[in-house]
């Protein structure tokens, strides 16, 4: 087998990615080394850090948030807004949770449920002015932390180590 080298990337992890390790190399070139990279959705980097990774998710989030508001000013019924948040903006929140869930601060999961407000604003009018729990239980929805509690729990409960 013949490794691509255009597309092949190295990330030394721990103690060794301090050293000056030479680079990889293969007859077809040298394979680069990155300090982060995207695998199979996952935004990894060096400082084992999840900032990266939630601040993608959450602009392309955003950006499914504006198509949102398009629908709404198209006339779109309130339960196909609904579920087009359900179906199409919250998976992007949500994608791999049990990996990165416990390593969030607080503020990440702040500016995570900051989405899921937004989005409910823009569906439910009547919740103007409401606090986010009140918003929550008006809408029968659960916050994304609990959700991805529930996430992990059950993926760690149905894969165990």
């Amino acid at each position: 087998m013949e490794i691509n080298t255009t597309i092949t990337k190295e990330m030394i992890l721990g103690p060794l990615a301090r050293s000056n390790l030479p680079f990889l190399s293969t007859p077809t070139g040298t394979i680069e080394r990155v300090t982060s990279f995207k695998l199979l959705g996952l935004h990894i980097d060096l400082s084992h850090s999840w900032a990266n990774h939630t601040t993608i998710i959450i602009q392309k989030a955003s950006r499914r948030l504006y198509f949102l508001k398009q629908l709404k000013r198209a006339g779109l019924a309130t339960h196909h807004l609904f579920d087009f948040y359900i179906a199409v903006v919250r998976p992007v929140l949500e994608y791999c949770a049990p990996v990165w869930h416990y390593a969030l601060t607080k503020a990440e999961t702040q500016e995570l449920e900051a989405i899921q407000k937004r989005a409910i604003h823009i569906i439910f009018h009547f919740t103007r002015g409401m606090t986010y729990s009140y918003m929550l239980d008006a809408t029968n929805l659960s916050s994304l932390s609990s959700r991805r509690d529930d996430l992990s729990r059950y993926f760690f409960s149905v894969w165990p180590l």
